[in-house]
């Protein structure tokens, strides 16, 4: 903004660059031709009074001349009036004489008339050569003065067209540089206008393409559409922009459900900086029954709580009429904790933003690690001291339940014994009656009323006799 000065009232007043350029405009423009009208007028001015001062000077050279000249003429009038008079007291002094002898000189005074005649002729003749050589002299003085004068009011003219030409040189550059820059105001509005113009077809022939586009894909192929494009913007930038960062397909569904893709980066340290489960969500125009954004938030935070993730991201085409969606990046903190809305051309500024974000707590990570690291060892042994604690509290609470079942077990089969020891020791009463017994057995006895086998035994007893016979 500028301020402006009324000089009238001294009131300010703020107006825009616009206004300010315009204001500035017409009162260059005006003061300009104020200052060339008065140039002009000065010059024209300087120019009369050099014409009127050359005119008096000459007109006072002339009438100085014109005096001097008519003072020449009677000078001259004066002397030839003097010489005639001489003259003629000369003739009547001749006369005298002549007279005196007339007769004597009378062939004389013929002479003295001619040559008289003759004198006469030449002063006259001398008289008028005078007068001419004057008026020449006159002349060409005269034609001396106009000459100056001409060459005066040439210089004159070359002065004022000098500087009239420098004036309207300035003017013209002035308007060249107006026209100028008027044309390339122009030009620049008009380039400006053709480039919207150009922009506005281009998006709205991109937008009947992707309303084309949607009209003859499925509901899947709508989906996987959203999946590659988001992909293949994340792959653009990967090298330069995410060199360590894992985006890949969630392939994992183990605990019922699955997202579609996860992100993870790490510093050079292996220390994770964010972590973020995206899906992506989208539909066909044709579809009768149309999606909301709210009916996926639920499954997408249980999917985020369940692989780990920071943060969760959905994707969405949906409820494109939606103005609230239509700003492009929508938190949905009062809902479900660290969790966005985004269009998909927000989809590598919101990784951005939130890895940025998330950079700030990395110096704390690495500090929170480094701590860990060092009480690594008091870590794991409280731990393990506890865990000793829990195992041996568990295993003294076995071992005394199984040690009274053992007890018991023992008094049965301490029963079990004594009655396996009866049992023994009833065996053994009849093992020693069956030893007695056998210890009674003779092959005499055994072989009484069996004489087949007596006399098998004999045989034993005399294999000679056997021979023998």
């Amino acid at each position: 903004m500028n301020e402006i000065i009324c000089p009238h009232c001294s009131r300010a007043f703020k107006i825009d660059e616009a206004g300010y350029a315009d204001i500035l405009k017409q009162v260059r423009d005006s003061d300009f031709e104020h200052q060339l009208h008065e140039r002009l007028e000065l010059a024209e001015r300087d120019k009369r009074s050099a014409v009127e001062l050359a005119r008096a000077q000459l007109s006072a050279e002339l009438q100085k001349q014109s005096a001097e000249r008519e003072a020449e003429i009677q000078k001259l009038k004066a002397q030839l009036e003097a010489g005639e008079v001489s003259r003629q007291l000369a003739v009547a002094q001749a006369l005298s004489d002549v007279e005196k002898q007339r007769d004597a000189l009378a062939s004389e005074l013929d002479k003295a008339r001619q040559e008289t005649q003759t004198v006469r002729q030449l002063a006259e003749a001398q008289r008028t050569a005078e007068l001419q050589l004057t008026a020449a002299s006159k002349d060409s003085e005269i034609q001396g003065l106009k000459a100056r004068l001409a060459a005066l009011e040439l210089s004159r003219k070359l002065a004022i067209t000098e500087a009239l030409s420098g004036v309207e040189k300035q003017r013209d550059e002035l308007q060249a540089s107006l026209a100028q820059v008027r044309l390339e105001k122009q030009l620049a509005e008009q380039s400006l206008k053709d480039r919207y113009e150009v922009q506005i077809k281009d998006r709205d022939e991109a937008i009947e393409r992707l309303r084309d586009m949607k009209a003859r894909l499925s509901t899947k192929m709508v989906g996987e559409t959203l999946e590659q494009h988001c992909e293949t913007e994340f792959n653009r930038i990967r090298a330069t922009a995410f060199p360590l960062a894992y985006f890949e397909k969630d392939n994992d569904a183990s605990t019922g459900s699955k997202g579609d893709y996860i992100f993870r980066d790490t510093d050079e340290s292996g220390t994770e900086i964010v972590s973020i489960m995206f899906e992506m969500k989208n539909e066909n125009d044709a579809t009768a029954t149309k999606k909301r954004n709210e009916d996926f938030l639920k499954e997408l935070d249980k999917d985020r709580t369940e692989k780990g993730c920071e943060y969760a991201v959905l994707v969405s085409l949906l409820e494109p009429e939606s103005e609230l969606y239509n700003t492009g990046i929508v938190d949905v903190f009062h809902r479900y904790p660290k969790m966005y809305v985004v269009r998909p051309q927000f989809f590598i500024p919101m990784i951005t933003l939130l890895r940025n974000a998330a950079m700030n707590a990395v110096k704390y990570k690495t500090e929170l690690a480094l701590v860990k690291a060092q009480n690594i060892d008091i870590t794991s042994f409280e731990s393990e001291l506890e865990g000793f604690k829990t195992a041996f509290a568990k295993n003294y609470d076995l071992a005394s339940r199984r040690f009274q079942t053992a007890i018991d077990e023992i008094d049965k089969s301490i029963d079990h014994l004594q009655k396996t020891k009866d049992a023994l020791l009833g065996a053994d009463r009849n093992l020693r009656l069956a030893n007695d017994k056998a210890q009674d057995v003779t092959i005499k006895k055994l072989t009484k009323g069996n004489p087949t086998m007596a006399a098998k035994f004999a045989e034993l007893k005399d294999p000679g006799s056997s021979a023998t016979d």
